[in-house]
């Protein structure tokens, strides 16, 4: 099945956007040239390996809490905080509870 995206001006709940791909983590809501959009689930205890974007990203806490590394500190968040780094800080992602949250990238 194809992903579908938002088309532009559509509202999207992210509660449940997603939720037609049973199991799936995550899903892209919008991606274009210079920007990917997406709504992010992480199960309690999952991560992401430390990796680099090349532009910059926001990362916001819609439920749960997520344990964030960037360089050597890590920095908490939870709902309704979030996280701007610029391009090609590494970064990695951990689930310290169910969790999901709206990934924004631009790329440069």
């Amino acid at each position: 099945m194809a992903t579908r995206h938002a088309r532009p001006g559509e509202v999207v709940d992210l509660a449940t956007w997603g939720d037609e791909l049973p199991g799936a983590h995550s899903k892209t809501i919008a991606k274009q040239t210079h920007m990917e959009l997406a709504r992010i689930v992480l199960r309690a205890g999952e991560s992401w390996e430390a990796h680099r974007v090349d532009g910059p990203l926001v990362f916001q806490c819609l439920s749960g809490r997520f344990r964030f590394r960037v360089g050597s500190e890590d920095r908490l968040l939870t709902a309704g905080q979030l996280l701007y780094l610029q391009g090609g800080e590494v970064h990695a992602v951990h689930a310290q509870t169910d969790a999901t949250a709206l990934l924004t990238i631009l790329f440069t």
